[in-house]
């Protein structure tokens, strides 16, 4: 998985296959089965089985859900470094993509051990959709630049910068990046939980 410590690499590719076999291996160690990952994260087993084959790349709302199930955090299954921080400079940002879709991901935490919220700069580019996800949580998002149509439990809201949506993430949701440029999306967003005991 690529990584940089500066936010300033924008032309990073992923490797699907690469996060699939940290996934893989994780969940095989822990004795898990696809079906078992795919109940605590409320996805399904097929997505999951095409994540771990390479064949699909997860938003970063289902890795975390993936994390979480396989106890685990995001930044070991990236192979990005945990550095705990209560203060990061701008230019001292880690940053990864995930999958070949052009989607660049900028770290903005976590300050401390044990905090409940992850916050990230997602660069998506002109025609991206993000998957179609229902889960337990709440998500916050400020569009820094681009234009991008937000569904929302049946409503349909097209944000452009200095827009702002909230919501709990339990209502259905997914986005598209409209017109021919980027999207830079501020997101903030609560941990998920893993239904496991």
């Amino acid at each position: 998985m690529a990584t940089s410590s500066t936010p300033k690499k924008r032309n990073q590719k992923g490797q699907p296959s690469k996060l699939g076999n940290a996934i893989r291996h994780r969940r095989k160690a822990l004795g898990k089965t696809l079906e078992k990952v795919a109940d605590e994260t409320e996805l399904t087993t097929g997505f999951i089985s095409q994540v771990e084959r390479g064949i699909s790349s997860p938003s970063l709302s289902s890795l975390m859900a993936i994390a979480a199930s396989l106890q685990t955090s995001v930044e070991q299954l990236v192979s990005v470094p945990e550095k705990y921080s209560e203060f990061i400079q701008k230019d001292r940002r880690q940053s990864y993509s995930l999958g070949t879709a052009g989607r660049y991901y900028e770290k903005l935490g976590p300050g401390f051990q044990g905090s409940l919220i992850h916050s990230q700069i997602i660069h998506r580019p002109a025609g991206h959709e993000s998957e179609k996800m229902c889960h337990q949580g709440e998500v916050f998002c400020y569009l820094l630049a681009g234009e991008v149509e937000y569904h929302l439990d049946g409503e349909v809201f097209t944000m452009t910068p200095g827009d702002v949506i909230h919501h709990h993430t339990s209502k259905p949701h997914f986005s598209r990046v409209l017109g021919k440029s980027e999207s830079v999306e501020l997101w903030v967003s609560t941990s998920p939980m893993s239904n496991a005991d």
